[in-house]
């Protein structure tokens, strides 16, 4: 069975709420570094972007950050080099918060130099967390089993979040 959480158009008020609410906490950068990981978190963070670069006037910089989802502890590449995002504000992204574990490593990752600031978004939030990681920006938080799955599909239109 399936159920739509969210529709094309609830998916773009979702995404440039949270833009407004990355725009009031990075106010005064003058740079903001989009990391989104790969491949959903990416695909997020460039739509965060294009509603972002319509309300800042930062320069917004796209990281990609690719994490071994089954071995976390593999290395951890970035499309940036870490002299490029040391002491400016980082957000790092990713489409679906599940047990924590993507995000988690992807913080520690950063916190390896120094940030002025390191914030997370994700657009689904499944409260299933084993990991004490949190989203700061979110599009949706939902209560939902663990043999539950959910689809996020913003890479072309219309977007939508699905519930299987």
């Amino acid at each position: 069975m399936e159920t739509r959480i969210l529709d094309h158009d609830q998916v773009k008020n979702k995404i440039r709420r949270i833009a407004y609410q990355i725009a009031e906490v990075y106010l005064n950068h003058d740079e903001i570094i989009l990391a989104g990981i790969s491949d959903g978190g990416y695909v997020f963070a460039k739509k965060l972007k294009s509603s972002l670069s319509k309300i800042v006037s930062s320069d917004i910089i796209l990281c990609k950050v690719e994490i071994d989802k089954t071995n976390p502890l593999n290395n951890i590449k970035t499309s940036l080099k870490a002299e490029e995002y040391t002491n400016k504000g980082v957000v790092l992204c990713d489409d679906v918060l599940n047990s924590g574990t993507t995000l988690i490593y992807g913080v520690k990752h950063f916190l390896d130099v120094p940030l002025d600031r390191l914030k997370t978004a994700v657009l689904v939030n499944r409260n299933h967390k084993k990991y004490p990681v949190k989203a700061d920006f979110k599009g949706i938080s939902l209560s939902t089993t663990m043999q539950e799955h959910i689809e996020v599909h913003i890479k072309a239109e219309p977007y939508s979040v699905i519930l299987k």
